[in-house]
């Protein structure tokens, strides 16, 4: 039962970060290294930086977002995809026009590339995990 209730609880949590998703804009870049938070190091291409709204001095640098497409911002028709993409957030956007500056490849998973700036739903991605609940620990 205690499990069963603990699996509850976690998708429930999981909602209800979904919901309360943050309204931004996203726009794309292409060149990914260096970085401000990681230097010459590689991060992949699911990556992101933060524009001043997020970036908080770098205290956002490794931080992961999911982020949805919800609509244009230029007279490009229906640019989302529908999809979501999980985001590292690896460099700082100063003086961008976005929230969240995604890689060329992330933002092609939520919108056409064509449209180049984005209104975006975004909220940080929480891990779960349920073997280090303190009520599975008891």
């Amino acid at each position: 039962m205690e499990k069963t209730t603990l699996i509850f609880v976690g998708i429930i949590a999981s909602l209800v970060s979904f919901a309360s998703a943050t309204p931004g804009i996203a726009t794309f870049y292409t060149n990914y290294v260096p970085s401000a938070c990681f230097g010459s190091q590689d991060q992949g291409k699911m990556i992101a930086a933060a524009g001043d709204a997020l970036w908080n001095n770098g205290a956002v640098c490794g931080k992961m977002f999911t982020v949805t497409c919800t609509g244009p911002r230029n007279p490009v028709p229906h640019p989302c995809t529908g999809k979501s993409v999980t985001v590292k957030i690896v460099d700082h956007c100063s003086g961008c026009p976005s929230t969240i500056d995604l890689s060329g490849e992330a933002f092609a998973l939520i919108a056409n590339p064509v449209a180049g700036i984005i209104n975006i739903d975004y909220n940080q991605y929480a891990y779960f995990t349920p073997l280090s609940s303190p009520l599975l620990l008891q």
